[in-house]
């Protein structure tokens, strides 16, 4: 393989309904500009964009349910603005990491990629244990630092330190 990219949103369809959710909706919509540059990258470069969120107990493989059950007030722009395309993939998950008893791996090597870039929430939960799980499968792996939210500032922070340190990823901004 030659190095061929995937876009990997995780959890952007959120109801942020659990302890410190709104400071995590908060610093959501702060990076929802970065999300639509890299996907308008993804786009311009034909990378596979992947969608992979939380079931919350709606287990039909439809993202119009998913979203329908988180969207509010709230969050509506965070959802309408990242509604998949036609020819994105969405992809539910049981637990925190996009590669846990899902299809990802499948589909990626279908689609022929090893390098993965991953933007979404939570930095510090899902992300990371997707990130993670990816380094674990041998995928080069980019996390875009300004793509990327946690409940804190901080708790982001000490995430990507690991994402870029430990899991060697590439934490340049979009």
């Amino acid at each position: 393989m030659s190095d061929k990219k995937a876009v990997l949103f995780i959890d952007v369809f959120n109801n942020f309904d659990f302890p410190g959710g709104e400071k995590l909706l908060e610093n959501t919509k702060e990076i929802l500009p970065n999300w639509e540059k890299l996907r308008e990258k993804a786009k311009e470069n034909d990378w596979p964009v992947i969608f992979v969120n939380d079931h919350y107990g709606i287990w039909q493989d439809n993202f119009k349910k998913i979203a329908d059950y988180c969207r509010d007030k709230d969050n509506q722009e965070i959802i309408d603005t990242m509604m998949p395309h036609e020819d994105d993939y969405f992809l539910l998950k049981p637990k925190h990491s996009a590669f846990f008893q899902t299809s990802l791996p499948s589909l990626l090597k279908d689609l022929e990629c090893d390098r993965v870039i991953l933007a979404g929430v939570a930095g510090n939960i899902c992300v990371i244990f997707s990130a993670n799980d990816a380094h674990m499968r041998e995928f080069k792996l980019d996390v875009p630092r300004n793509c990327v939210a946690s409940n804190t500032k901080e708790q982001n922070e000490d995430a990507l330190r690991v994402i870029e340190t430990t899991l060697s990823a590439n934490t340049d901004p979009i």
